[in-house]
């Protein structure tokens, strides 16, 4: 149903970009590796990662820039 209704926003995907159920890629083993789905109209986001959760000492063993801009980019869609 989400897939068919365009509903699903993100998924964890391997380093080649394709969905995986692997752990270190999907952490929450979510079905379909589901990171973010949307409302059926397209204006409520909902997600499994933390993108709230940054700063020193947050999450210092996961590499890479983990900033998503989530909050930034909603924003700036909206104006």
């Amino acid at each position: 149903m989400l897939h068919a209704n365009g509903q699903i926003a993100t998924q964890y995907v391997d380093l080649e970009g394709n969905p995986t159920m692997q752990e270190d890629f999907n952490p929450n083993g979510s079905y379909f590796a589901i990171e973010g789905i949307t409302s059926p109209d397209g204006r409520v986001f909902g997600k499994m990662a933390h993108s709230e959760r940054r700063g020193n000492g947050v999450a210092v063993n996961i590499t890479g820039n983990q900033n998503q801009y989530i909050f930034e980019s909603g924003v700036s869609y909206f104006k």
